[in-house]
């Protein structure tokens, strides 16, 4: 063996003594997380338990507040306005004296009336006498017995017609803008104001064909307007139409809403939210719980198991709350759910819990 080979063969073994030393095992103890021998380094979570509560499964849409009832008040014959008995914008009860016409004309009328029947009366009768006694003949009697029955029907007429001279309310609400005033010549055709039912008041809406099976009389809806931010009106359900627009695939529904304070004014512009279906005992992890987000509304929830060691399992997501979403399986609700450190475990790794910051979501509220 020449020199220059004794040379190369003494570098090579040096390096492999070199390489042998930085394999053997460290003296002293090893740093804090590190795994056990031939083990994976334990890592540090936040899990928090998965709840049980109530979930609404809720349809947002968009209404019209309309009025219980509400009708244009109009006269029943022509005449001139005698008088105006309501204020603008005052309630009224069923039946109150809204507008009186002139009776002057009519008065007279049926005065006249009355007086003929009168005559009419005391002719039938002596008719019905001397018919019996065989002093007038059959056709006689029966002129006589019509123009009674005539003028009954005229004075049935004229205090019809009287009556008619004034307006009554047909049932309790607020009448609004007076349109006439006294001395003022109507027709049946002048609208004299108009009376709104506001308690309860109804709102409709429209709902997809593909809800109608979801939708019910008796099923709950909050409503909310522009004039009340942040007030929600609760109400119900209390028709479906039998049948869909064949024009917008969608279904009339009407709820009715209390009213007693007036808030709800008909006319109004309606954001809505129709209950479909109420789960009592629905499972609800908190958003950050979901670690991927698969295609549909399935996903991974990576959960802590018994022996601290991280299980994933497939989930099939449903109503999203504020911060939280619904399970509606793979979940049985006494899962720990794993909300921070996602990015550093994976299914099979030893895990160590910690607290979760007491500002975050899901950190345990105290009283």
């Amino acid at each position: 063996m020449n020199r220059r080979r004794r040379d190369r063969l003494g570098l090579l073994l040096g390096a492999l003594g070199v390489l042998s030393a930085g394999c053997g095992p460290k003296q002293g103890g090893g740093a804090a997380g590190a795994a056990p021998a031939g083990g994976m380094p334990v890592m540090q979570v936040i899990a928090v338990p998965a709840q049980r509560q109530s979930v609404e499964e809720t349809l947002s849409l968009v209404g019209s507040v309309t009025a219980n009832e509400q009708v244009e008040i109009k006269a029943e014959s022509d005449g001139f306005v005698e008088k105006v008995g309501f204020d603008e914008g005052q309630p009224v009860p069923k039946g109150q004296l809204l507008v009186t016409l002139d009776e002057t004309r009519l008065q007279a009328a049926l005065e006249e009336a009355e007086a003929a029947l009168k005559l009419s009366l005391q002719t039938y009768e002596r008719s019905k006498e001397l018919l019996g006694a065989k002093l007038i003949s059959e056709q006689e009697f029966d002129q006589a017995t019509s123009r009674r029955s005539a003028d009954e029907a005229a004075v049935s007429g004229r205090r019809r017609a009287l009556k008619e001279a004034r307006v009554y309310a047909p049932f309790e609400g607020v009448v609004g803008a007076r349109m006439i005033s006294p001395g003022q010549l109507v027709s049946r055709a002048t609208t004299l104001t108009w009376l709104v039912d506001l308690d309860p008041v109804k709102v409709e809406f429209n709902v997809p064909e593909r809800f109608l099976s979801q939708v019910q009389p008796g099923q709950e809806i909050g409503v909310s307007v522009a004039a009340w931010p942040g007030k929600v009106f609760r109400g119900r359900v209390f028709f479906v139409a039998p049948f869909v627009d064949p024009v917008t695939r969608t279904v009339l529904v009407k709820a009715e809403i209390p009213n007693g304070e007036r808030f709800l004014t008909p006319g109004m512009f309606a954001n809505l939210n129709l209950t479909l279906q109420v789960r009592t005992n629905a499972v609800v992890i908190p958003e950050a719980g979901l670690s991927q987000v698969l295609d549909g509304n399935r996903g991974i929830v990576m959960v802590v198991g018994a022996d601290d060691t991280v299980v994933a399992k497939p989930v099939m997501v449903g109503t999203r709350l504020p911060g939280k979403l619904e399970v509606l399986s793979g979940l049985d609700g006494n899962e720990r759910v794993i909300v921070e450190g996602h990015q550093k475990i994976g299914p099979g790794m030893k895990v160590q819990l910690g607290k979760p910051d007491p500002t975050s979501p899901y950190a345990p509220k105290h009283d």
